[in-house]
């Protein structure tokens, strides 16, 4: 089972970045699919974007053109670049990473977009 270890997030004005990080205890890139989830509060959680095994990104439709997903296949990390946030971006988010049956989470982390 891999470990993921995330890291950023916080309060940031409305127009501001955060990036958000989720460091993974080995090379998983190359067998895992790995996505960005957030969760609002009295809200189901939401899968906020993805990237293949191949490197194909995906995002949800709130996000796209503001959010970028990327990885560093030498440090085993996942990135969630974050920009021009919204009040409505604000959510605890988590790294996840599948591999057939095999599922892992990072601890999440709390964006609060407020002025």
């Amino acid at each position: 089972q891999v470990q993921l270890v995330q890291s950023g997030g916080g309060l940031v004005q409305p127009g501001g970045s955060l990036r958000l990080s989720c460091a993974a205890s080995r090379n998983i890139f190359s067998t895992y699919v790995t996505r960005w989830y957030r969760q609002a509060p009295g809200k189901q959680r939401e899968l906020v974007a993805a990237i293949t095994t191949g490197g194909r990104t995906d995002y949800a439709d709130s996000v796209k053109g503001r959010f970028i997903i990327s990885r560093d296949n030498a440090k085993n990390t996942l990135f969630l670049q974050m920009n021009s946030l919204k009040p409505e971006d604000t959510a605890v988010y988590s790294c996840n990473a599948v591999w057939g049956a095999l599922s892992s989470w990072g601890q999440g982390t709390q964006v609060t977009v407020s002025s």
